[in-house]
């Protein structure tokens, strides 16, 4: 019944992969039967034999599955009660079809009394509701939340926009839901990923070849992607062969964030990792590194000299280096240098409410080399002056706009961390651990990132893999976690992954 896949589609080309199955031969109410009866699968996997549940039906299709889901229910010895948001004589096309299947009474929804359930299968609104619900729904979606009782959701939690994981207004709290085909944005996005519960996406026989003509742009962040793209040392290779990171410093008293993204990108598998300090902090960095080199580099004067050596290709700028001109100057040195490039913190924070300044610096040729790790924080300053990016809804589509206007990959931190690229790909990545939001840890992430490109992966490949390994180690570390547990369970994380083949 289940699948695991990786593709996530929108509601639009959810609806364009239900055509192409029906002109391709398949009837609606085949498909409407079949995600029907999956709801009915996963409802009868949560409760025992004869246990109450309340179906309640809305409008649409959604309503339509909910009436095949109470048959199927029925049939299998549970006492079933269903009710209908509206009338039905105004259900139409497959959702009419369906409630004809049906030979129980319908009853008005304030008729049921949903504290006496065991469970209520909310089949009201699906993925493609554009409105918050109001009046009738809205005081029954309420009183859904105020009964105490599981609720299992038809495609997503009523309420909930399937594209962007937002709110607006009531919107039920399920324990479980069921999807058909592929997940949505809203299933992994926050707040939907934990209105939504556990999921389940049940195969209704869409065929797989509907993604060619779709082509969706978005997946879930996952090895599979990017694990092609990793290098795996020669038995005839040297350090070099694996890039030279470096790293720049902040002075002596922010001195540690560096050290952290340098751990990293030696552990990400970088052949040689560099911090370049300013001399104040020399000793500092010197005295607290002793398998990461440093070089004193003061301004971007410093910082020239030793992008002099051309095998130093890639860079980490921001990690407590200072917010204000001097970065921003080592930013346009590092772009005209033309080396791999991660912007984190303090170099994002320099161009607060400027994003076109750092757009014009990056330019057409950079997009493939190119990463910016901005937290919300962080994104909300650089594009203050950018509207039509803050104004997206949902933050799957503030990082697409934020990618495509500067000409650089994007991650987007956060518990739903996004990537991004210029083209419109975009990975959510699912596997984080709320015990990463602790000073450090984007330190440590831009310095995966960094020593990811400095093995020539590309700037999305280098994302994504320093973002799921990131999470990874998070995962693994759990309670307690320090920002310098990260890079050893990272080295772990990826051990295991390419042991795996």
């Amino acid at each position: 019944m289940m699948t695991l896949t990786h593709e996530i589609l929108t509601t639009s080309e959810m609806a364009e992969a239900d055509r192409l199955a029906i002109a391709g031969g398949i009837p609606g109410i085949a498909l409407m039967e079949r995600a029907g009866r999956a709801v009915a699968e996963a409802a009868g996997a949560m409760m025992k034999p004869g246990a109450k549940i309340a179906v309640l039906c809305g409008p649409g299709n959604n309503g339509g599955d909910g009436f095949v889901a109470a048959r199927v229910l029925a049939g299998r010895g549970f006492d079933v009660s269903l009710a209908l948001l509206g009338a039905k004589e105004f259900l139409k096309g497959d959702a009419r079809l369906a409630a004809q299947g049906w030979d129980g009474p319908i009853l008005a929804p304030e008729s049921v009394d949903l504290a006496a359930q065991d469970l209520i299968i909310d089949a009201l609104f699906g993925a493609g509701l554009s409105r918050p619900v109001t009046g009738e729904a809205e005081a029954l979606v309420r009183a859904i939340n105020r009964s105490g009782c599981p609720v299992l959701a038809v495609d997503v939690p009523s309420g909930l926009d399937g594209n962007s994981g937002q709110t607006e207004g009531a919107v039920v709290a399920a324990q479980k839901t069921v999807t058909f085909f592929r997940m949505k944005p809203g299933h992994v996005l926050y707040p939907g990923r934990r209105l939504c519960g556990d999921i389940v996406v049940a195969d209704i026989g869409i065929p797989d070849t509907v993604l060619a003509a779709i082509k969706p742009q978005t997946s879930i962040n996952h090895p599979s992607l990017w694990k092609h793209a990793l290098r795996v040392p020669s038995e005839e290779g040297h350090k070099f062969d694996r890039g030279h990171l470096l790293v720049l410093s902040g002075g002596i008293e922010s001195t540690g964030a560096a050290r952290l993204a340098a751990h990293a990108g030696a552990r990400a598998g970088a052949g040689l990792v560099t911090v370049a300090s300013p001399s104040e902090a020399l000793a500092v960095n010197a005295a607290a590194l002793s398998d990461i080199m440093v070089r004193s580099s003061d301004g971007a004067t410093g910082l020239e000299h030793l992008l002099e050596d051309k095998r130093r290709n890639a860079v980490v700028l921001g990690p407590g280096a200072g917010v204000g001109e001097p970065l921003k100057s080592c930013v346009r040195l590092v772009l005209d240098k033309e080396r791999a490039l991660v912007l984190d913190a303090d170099a994002l924070t320099s161009f607060s409410s400027n994003a076109s300044e750092l757009k014009a610096l990056i330019g057409e040729n950079h997009a493939c080399s190119c990463v910016a790790t901005p937290h919300d924080g962080e994104f909300s300053r650089l594009f203050a002056a950018e509207p039509h990016i803050l104004s997206a809804s949902g933050r799957l589509e503030r990082a697409r706009r934020a990618a495509a206007f500067l000409g650089l990959v994007v991650v987007l931190k956060g518990p739903d961390c996004v990537i991004a690229a210029p083209d419109g790909r975009a990975l959510i990545n699912t596997n984080g651990s709320p015990w990463l939001a602790t000073a450090g840890s984007g330190d440590v992430l831009a310095g995966a990132i960094g020593g990811f490109l400095a093995q020539s992966l590309s700037a999305f490949e280098a994302a994504a893999a320093a973002v799921w390994l990131h999470a990874e180690a998070g995962r693994a570390l759990g309670a307690g976690l320090l920002a310098r547990d990260l890079p050893v369970a990272m080295r772990e994380a990826l051990g295991r992954l390419l042991a795996a083949g």
